[in-house]
């Protein structure tokens, strides 16, 4: 049986590639240019680290709960914006020059990332896409690196935008992985009753829970009075407990 909802395939994510270079970069830039025993650089390089695993972990998360999905996104999110406020302060601490947008160094660095967001073949190494950028990430001066990272935060931070607006989109539109089992559950029902005019079965329908609006699941009460009666419960456990009669 296929799965419900497919997981996975984050390598293929423009997101995800480009956070790997990100990571990758803030990890030189940190073991050149700061005092390796400062709290910065476990900072800096744990939120790089945590912009690209978090990606990662949505995309395993999406089988199963879209909810977790979108929070890993947002997390992923969070973590780059943390680090690009970083980035923003060690070049105003140093007094060192921030590139303006229509700066020809960001414009160059942009237009590398928006040809890849279309072109870049999947077979390419993480070596090879860094390669991209090296003019930049492994320039001796720090403020060019750090104005270069600045830009590809950017670039990836809009991306993850446009991941969430998605993700919401699909929540919205198609319900949570609980809400799809139980649909695809309903119709694998129907498609192998005998009479398909018999409505004696009454898990046919599946209502909404009582609290919370999700779509309640069918269960068997293991103990107590009720053991071994059905009853409906809220998909949603155990964030909510709503329950109905069946």
């Amino acid at each position: 049986m296929a799965k419900i909802r497919n997981s996975g395939g984050y390598r293929e994510l423009r997101s995800f590639q480009m956070a790997t270079i990100i990571y990758d970069a803030t990890y030189w830039f940190c073991e050149r240019f700061l005092d390796g025993r400062s709290r910065m650089v476990d900072q800096m390089v744990q939120a790089a680290r945590s912009g690209r695993q978090n990606i990662a972990e949505a995309s395993r998360a999406s089988a199963t709960s879209s909810q977790t999905e979108l929070r890993l996104v947002n997390v992923a999110r969070s973590s780059l914006e943390e680090l690009l406020l970083d980035y923003e302060d060690y070049l105003r601490q140093r007094r060192l020059r921030a590139w303006e947008v229509n700066d020809d160094e960001a414009r160059v660095v942009r237009e590398i990332g928006q040809k890849n967001d279309q072109t870049d073949p999947s077979d390419l190494t993480d070596q090879q896409r860094y390669a991209r950028y090296a003019k930049w990430l492994d320039h001796k001066m720090p403020g060019i690196r750090a104005n270069a990272l600045i830009c590809l935060i950017h670039q990836t931070n809009y991306l993850l935008d446009k991941q969430i607006e998605a993700l919401e989109a699909q929540f919205i539109n198609e319900g949570g992985y609980s809400e799809q089992l139980a649909a695809a559950r309903l119709a694998k029902r129907k498609m192998d009753r005998s009479d398909p005019t018999d409505r004696t079965d009454q898990t046919d329908h599946i209502p909404n829970c009582p609290q919370c609006g999700q779509l309640m699941v069918l269960r068997t009460a293991h103990k107590g009075k009720n053991a071994g009666k059905q009853f409906w419960g809220c998909s949603g456990y155990p964030e909510c407990s709503g329950v109905a009669r069946v």
